[in-house]
């Protein structure tokens, strides 16, 4: 038996466009150098398809039926697709969102990711729609398949939006003869609130840095202070003990004569008496 024709109504019908667009990241870098903070704009724009790229699938069903609906993908790994399965009531739609994820694009690779809609209509009292999905019969199955379609964004997209960014940069940041950054140049594209927030920080950062070279210089100061006592406490405990090895060797030569001299008179005194 044959397959029934689709009863829902796919927008788009037969392909899933994804197209790409140009990712411009702006980073803010900050230095300090010689007593003076240095803020520069970086652009880094990125290749296509290095973001997520979002496409909606609308899905209508015109009868009066409930219909339970799956859909699936050759590339599982490549698309994020929420809600991936459920139930349209009768007369009413819904749109699935898919999206591609982040991935290096060859021009040369042609897509070749179909998706597709698998759909059948919804048992009178149902209450597990995995079991629903198990025990449908082939010919209650209905499909409809799309293929994926990567379109590219436009050479002069790219040019009008650096352009742009240019622009951003360029009325956002003036470097000054001290390479100091000029909070009166940011304040013509960006609000009072986000200027107060740069110059607070800048402030803290020179706050911040001032009292590190004060505790580093005090940490100087007490090592120089320290290295002087430990110099002194080494000398005079140098002093002290060569003045204990004088002392002693005085007390042993002193005693060394005392017993060479008890010696020679106990010598004498018995040869007086023999």
């Amino acid at each position: 038996m044959a397959r029934q024709d689709q009863v829902l109504l796919l927008e788009p019908q037969h392909e899933l466009k994804f197209r790409a667009f140009w990712v411009t990241n702006l980073w803010l870098a900050v230095q300090y150098d010689a007593g003076h903070f240095v803020v520069e704009i970086i652009k880094i724009t990125m290749c296509p398809f290095s973001d997520v790229v979002n496409t909606t699938l609308k899905l209508s069903n015109p009868t009066d039926r409930n219909v339970c609906f799956k859909v699936k993908t050759t590339a599982p790994r490549r698309y994020c697709v929420r809600p991936n399965s459920g139930v349209i009531d009768a007369g009413t739609s819904i749109n699935v969102s898919v999206m591609l994820q982040p991935f290096d694009y060859d021009p040369n690779e042609k897509s070749k990711h179909k998706f597709m809609v698998q759909s059948m209509l919804a048992p009178p009292e149902m209450t597990d729609m995995e079991g629903v999905w198990k025990e449908a019969k082939p010919e209650e199955l209905m499909d409809s398949k799309l293929r994926c379609v990567f379109e590219l964004p436009a050479e002069n997209d790219k040019t009008h939006h650096d352009v742009d960014s240019n622009k951003i940069m360029s009325s956002n940041l003036l470097k000054s003869e001290s390479s100091t950054l000029s909070m009166k140049s940011m304040s013509s594209t960006l609000d009072d609130n986000e200027v107060k927030k740069v110059m607070e920080e800048c402030k803290r950062l020179q706050t911040e840095a001032q009292r590190l070279r004060e505790e580093n210089k005090q940490i100087r100061e007490d090592d120089g202070m320290r290295m002087r006592k430990s110099n002194v406490m080494s000398s005079q405990h140098s002093a002290h003990s060569s003045h204990s090895v004088v002392k002693d060797e005085g007390l042993s030569i002193r005693t060394m004569a005392l017993i060479v001299l008890f010696f020679v008179v106990g010598v004498i005194i018995g040869k007086l008496v023999l």
